[in-house]
């Protein structure tokens, strides 16, 4: 029988040494911020609960004190596998120091891993992660010295290499809903995604585990309607109710956010001509009618603006890995949702559909560049954003391009009369002899014959069998000094190297169709 209780109430639920499986996707949107904040300061208080394991497959909190950030204490935390790190800068110190065990795994993986667990399946098998720092040959997903347990296992079936994620045992699950009736049946409707919020529910009660729920409303028994349950009552242990709740940072309720009303094409405003815009412009001129594609963090996610400012939104349909197909997708801190989308699906139905190499098309980010071909968007320095979803998407589309700008650290620039000026370049080269950590491998995509382009304001490269060829420059650039001076390796140069369309580089719609 579901018990409705505050916020520290199920605080105390949590017992020394249990394994935690937390949802949330970062800027609050589906994050059970009340339960997280109030099992926080029930260990500041009182020293209980000790040694977690935590569990997140996205980021979760604001990069400051909510979230994930609230279980960053001395002796509260043990063990972190986490998909997404930025949300919390603490975590990662306590990770960097060694204070913690910190593993980081794809994002689809761990959504997907829920499922296996739920059904007493032996784990997790996929490619997924081959060739990439989580594959066991390279550093098995682990993030400092103090990790030293294995968690993943490099297998063959008929002659096929795998991964083999082993599953772990899930004590607490704890979600976020919109509504609970007093059965404990939890409705999403008001929610910007469903992630993988039922998987974590059925693994933990599965093992015997809790699984406490923060909802805004309560409804009587039998008033919602069966198919908006997302998960049963027969899967809660304990609803939280906040009726303070909010669906995002940027507020209570946005009714485009969930499906209940459609914002305006018209509402949407069109990107400055900037290097961001340059980028994404590029980046959609390899758009094709009728293409299921994907757009990650930051300047990847400008892909839609433009697309949108070209009106071909309706000929392009949009996924994000949370679960979102159709529509426009959010950007900034609320990443992960989407206007106007056409279906809501479970997070790890999503990933079915990329690792069946059902995208046609990917755009992301880019961090670091090598000569191989690699890129690393998941470690830079102290910095440990986390993989995310990237490994999971990026090895699967058909096409992936790599979106970035060519330097980073205080690059500035600026479009005069159709060419592109650097202003000051930035200080640190993104195309090095060797990244920090292999996030996408450049020679796991040449085995599967995947297409793959690497975006900047300045240069497009392509891979090839020997590393990267330079294919395009932009109008205004030196060759020598602001592209193959600013590199840490000698790409090849494509004999018919050619200037970047100029139509990128004017204030103004391209005028841009979609070609066959």
């Amino acid at each position: 029988m579901v018990q409705f209780m505050s916020g520290p109430e199920a605080a105390e639920l949590i017992q020394d040494g249990d394994t935690i499986a937390m949802l949330g996707n970062g800027g609050m949107t589906v994050e059970p911020r009340l339960v997280y904040r109030c099992i926080g300061e029930r260990f500041s208080a009182t020293g209980a609960p000790r040694d977690l394991t935590l569990i997140h497959s996205a980021g979760i909190g604001d990069r400051g004190e909510e979230g994930l950030s609230r279980f960053a204490q001395d002796g509260m935390t043990r063990r972190v596998i986490g998909g997404h790190w930025a949300w919390s800068p603490k975590m990662q110190t306590m990770a960097n120091e060694g204070r913690i065990e910190a593993y980081n795994l794809p994002q689809g993986v761990i959504c997907q891993q829920y499922r296996e667990i739920a059904a007493k399946r032996p784990g997790l098998i996929t490619r997924t992660g081959l060739g990439t720092f989580v594959d066991p040959r390279i550093d098995g997903g682990k993030l400092n010295s103090a990790t030293t347990e294995d968690l993943v296992d490099l297998i063959e079936i008929a002659g096929q290499t795998y991964l083999h994620f082993r599953p772990w045992q899930i004590d607490v699950g704890i979600i976020k809903g919109s509504t609970a009736d007093l059965d404990g049946n939890i409705s999403m409707a008001d929610e910007v995604a469903f992630l993988e919020a039922q998987a974590i529910a059925m693994a933990a009660h599965n093992c015997g585990g809790l699984v406490i729920a923060q909802v805004r409303n309560v409804v009587e028994t039998g008033t919602l309607h069966p198919q908006s349950v997302k998960v049963p009552g027969v899967l809660v242990d304990a609803v939280v109710v906040d009726p303070e709740q909010w669906q995002t940072c940027l507020g209570p309720y946005d009714p485009a956010l969930c499906g209940a009303s459609r914002r305006a094409q018209g509402a949407f405003d069109a990107m400055p001509l900037n290097q961001r815009k340059i980028i994404a412009r590029r980046a959609a001129q390899e758009l094709r009618p009728g293409m299921v594609i994907n757009l990650g963090f930051g300047i990847p996610d400008g892909v839609a603006s433009v697309a949108n400012e070209e009106h071909l939104m309706d000929q392009i349909t949009a996924t994000i890995e949370q679960g979102l197909i159709g529509g426009i997708p959010a950007q900034g801190d609320i990443f992960g949702s989407a206007y106007n989308a056409r279906a809501f699906v479970d997070a790890p139905s999503q990933f079915d559909f990329y690792s069946g190499r059902g995208l046609d098309l990917t755009c992301l980010g880019m961090a670091q560049v090598d000569q191989h071909g690699n890129v690393n968007v998941s470690r830079f320095g102290p910095t440990i954003a986390g993989c995310g979803g990237f490994i999971d998407i990026s090895q699967s589309a058909e096409v992936a391009i790599f979106c970035g700008t060519f330097t980073a650290g205080g690059l500035q620039t600026e479009v005069v009369d159709g060419e592109l000026a650097i202003l000051q370049e930035g200080r640190a080269r993104k195309f090095v002899d060797r990244v920090q950590h292999i996030t996408f491998s450049g020679g796991q995509a040449r085995a599967q014959g995947q297409t793959v382009l690497y975006v900047t304001e300045r240069a497009v490269f392509r891979l090839i069998d020997d590393g990267l060829e330079l294919i395009e420059v932009a109008p205004g650039i030196d060759l020598q000094t602001q592209v193959l001076d600013q590199m840490g390796f000698r790409p090849a140069i494509c004999p018919g190297l050619t200037t970047m369309d100029a139509r990128i580089f004017a204030d103004a719609p391209m005028g841009l169709t979609l070609q066959h």
